[in-house]
């Protein structure tokens, strides 16, 4: 609360300096905007130059935002001559304070640019956008990956654990988050507020959100946890409303992590969801000491893609399975009575699927690379449109399991190791 004040009051003051002692002219260019703004040395001044330069940047055209980027890239990188000054230095004498200076002049001037943007109020969600801006613009413009780069140092800063603010989201939160709730369910989509109500309110839910301070009323991310006695099979058993009686609250044995949804596309790769679950599952054991599992229903988004790639190899052992898969009707009922075949399919889409020693699928990644192992494949866990299309209705359980986290993450980090319940290696099709 103190901190959005603090920001109000700023704002009012750089809008009276903006009326009072206006710098340059309204039709000054980006371009000459940003060199008004390495060059200022008043922080006054500072402030309301980098004002100016977002608020010019949010009224471009789209290429016009590009050739923006391209300066950027072009204009602001580390003075060679500096550079190979101090490279030279620390040849001869490769000394602490020569390999200090040297990563001084080594950092691109787009730093600077970005920190001193950053100094006016609201500039986070600005910079944020405009990451989100550039983002689009990468794969036509590989060039610009150096000022993405960028980017991502400076908010893996920014956005660094401990700004983090952990919230539970209940009927009481505002409705202006609320509303953001709704909009940004990336997995399970949030009908109305009737049914964004049956998610959050009865006592057998929860859901929590990361908060940055520089981001008022914006989730950074957040998760819906479901508290059952058994581990869930299928979404529908979570994601149907019913009342839950007091008495019952002392029976919950599992948590459940149904949803978890970035909300920021401009923070890609910044990565929150690792300190996200491993708080929330510390809140939970507080606060209902019989829960002793902690697992996922998460969906497989990459398994249909992958059964349909020609350009995957599959070696001759999963090729006769996979046929077999493809060859099925997306219909419900043929679904429905091949769930084993899928299962089986399923499974060994996340043990052999990479991209470079990782899984190739996303929620695979997010999860193994957290320290989770693969718990339970769930067929006909989702028959819905979305559920069918993906996977072929099929779910995952991920554990959790508070004891070998530390060591599944190494495991994985190290050598892409997948952990699996022993239950699920009838399901393994061995390489030939």
């Amino acid at each position: 609360m103190a901190f959005k004040k603090f920001q109000d009051f700023l704002g009012s003051l750089v809008k009276r300096q903006r009326r009072l002692f206006f710098i340059g002219n309204e039709h000054d260019s980006i371009d000459e905007l940003l060199k008004k703004l390495m060059g200022t040395v008043g922080e006054v001044s500072g402030i309301v130059t980098a004002r100016q330069v977002l608020d010019h940047y949010s009224a471009l055209e789209n290429e016009l935002k590009l050739e923006f980027f391209k300066s950027l890239e072009r204009n602001f990188n580390a003075e060679e001559r500096l550079v190979e000054e101090a490279f030279e230095k620390y040849k001869k004498n490769p000394s602490s304070a020569n390999l200090n200076a040297l990563s001084k002049v080594a950092e691109p001037q787009r730093h600077e640019l970005l920190r001193r943007l950053n100094s006016t109020p609201d500039a986070t969600h600005n910079l944020v956008s405009m990451r989100n801006d550039l983002l689009g613009y990468l794969k036509a413009h590989p060039e610009l990956q150096s000022v993405d780069d960028d980017f991502v140092r400076l908010f893996s800063s920014w956005f660094g654990r401990g700004f983090l603010v952990l919230q539970t989201i209940n009927w009481s939160t505002s409705a202006a988050i609320l509303d953001r709730i709704i909009r940004y369910e990336a997995v399970h989509e949030i009908k109305d507020w009737d049914d964004l109500r049956s998610r959050i309110e009865p006592s057998n839910r929860r859901c929590f959100a990361f908060f940055h301070p520089a981001l008022a009323d914006e989730p950074l991310i957040f998760v819906e946890v479901a508290l059952t006695k058994e581990i869930p099979n299928s979404i529908d058993s979570i994601l149907q409303d019913r009342d839950v009686r007091d008495n019952e609250v002392a029976e919950y044995k599992t948590a459940t992590f149904y949803s978890i949804s970035n909300c920021q596309p401009g923070l890609k790769n910044i990565s929150f969801g690792n300190f996200l679950i491993k708080q929330v599952v510390q809140e939970l054991q507080v606060e209902f000491p019989s829960i002793k599992k902690f697992v996922t229903l998460s969906p497989i988004p990459g398994f249909h893609e992958w059964l349909n790639d020609s350009n995957d190899s599959k070696g001759a052992e999963l090729a006769d399975l996979t046929e077999e898969i493809k060859r099925l009707s997306l219909s419900t009922d043929v679904i429905e009575n091949n769930g084993e075949v899928i299962k089986k399919g399923a499974f060994n889409y996340l043990l052999r699927a990479k991209k470079g020693k990782y899984p190739l699928d996303p929620v695979a990644r997010f999860h193994l690379g957290n320290g989770a192992s693969i718990y339970q494949l769930n067929e006909g866990a989702d028959l819905s449109e979305k559920g069918i299309s993906q996977s072929r209705g099929t779910m995952v359980n991920y554990l959790y399991d508070l004891n070998h986290i530390e060591e599944n993450h190494e495991a994985y980090a190290t050598e892409g190791g997948i952990e699996y319940s022993d239950k699920l290696k009838p399901l393994l099709v061995k390489a030939s």
